[in-house]
């Protein structure tokens, strides 16, 4: 059982990253991510589109870890601009169903690099382990 009490990171793939992809306790997951294209470039469109790609990141990441979107049960939202958080929410509601999780939206002057428009940081509960 001290197993269960002790953190666990899955490190990401990404061996030029200082950050793992998700870490969690028991059955608690974190994670962060950005918009992130398929191929692991940084995806510079609009909103929507980053949204997209910053979700769909999420969910890889959660169903790797024993996880999933509907598993969420905290979401932090950055956004550069809030006046595009209709647009995020747009996106969002493709991606979450009700009930759905308990989020907050953060205004941010910048985030890690000029081109991105948006960040999430999700906790979720993982259902088996990897």
């Amino acid at each position: 059982m001290a197993d269960y009490d002790a953190p666990f990171f899955i490190e990401d793939t990404d061996e030029s990253e200082i950050s793992s992809d998700v870490a969690g306790l028991g059955n608690l997951l974190v994670t962060t991510h950005i918009p992130l294209a398929a191929d692991g470039s940084l995806e510079t469109g609009d909103i929507k589109t980053q949204s997209i790609a910053t979700l769909e990141s999420l969910k890889t990441s959660l169903e790797k870890a024993g996880s999933s979107l509907a598993d969420v049960m905290h979401l932090t939202i950055y956004l550069t601009d809030m006046a595009e958080r209709p647009a995020f929410n747009e996106v969002y509601c493709a991606y979450f169903k009700k009930p759905y999780p308990v989020r907050c939206a953060v205004g941010a002057a910048a985030l890690a690099d000029p081109g991105m428009k948006v960040e999430v940081t999700a906790m979720a509960a993982r259902r088996r382990r990897v």
